[in-house]
């Protein structure tokens, strides 16, 4: 069992940037990013592999966010710049064992609490 604990969630103001950070208790591969906002469909924002040598990006955040991971830390990051109001949403991280990109929600297989993110304009 692989426990996640995102953290860097917060009240920014459009144009500016956050950090999350999601720790895993243990070895992970793959791993995604989600967002859901309020009364809405939980979406994938980004995915990397275990090298990171391949990432994916909705085309909401393309250019705009960056995931990365540390894996001697066993965490991911996602570096979000230029952030919009739109961007406001509950952040999940998620981690799966195999090393593929994966974009849907059911391919991964353990999911981290949230972290609020809010974007005022």
């Amino acid at each position: 069992q692989v426990q996640l604990v995102e953290s860097g969630g917060g009240f920014v103001q459009a144009g500016d940037s956050l950090r999350l950070s999601c720790a895993a208790s243990g070895r992970t591969f793959g791993m995604g990013w989600f967002r859901q906002a309020q009364g809405k469909e939980r979406e994938i924002v980004a995915a990397i592999n275990w090298s990171g040598r391949s990432t994916y990006y909705a085309d909401s955040v393309k250019g705009r966010f960056t995931i990365s991971r540390d894996n001697a830390k066993n965490t991911v990051y996602l570096q979000m710049n230029s952030l919009k109001p739109e961007d406001t949403a509950v952040y999940y991280c998620a981690a799966r064992l195999t090393n593929l990109i994966a974009v849907k929600d059911y391919e991964y297989e353990y999911w981290g609490q949230g972290t609020q993110v809010t974007v005022s304009s």
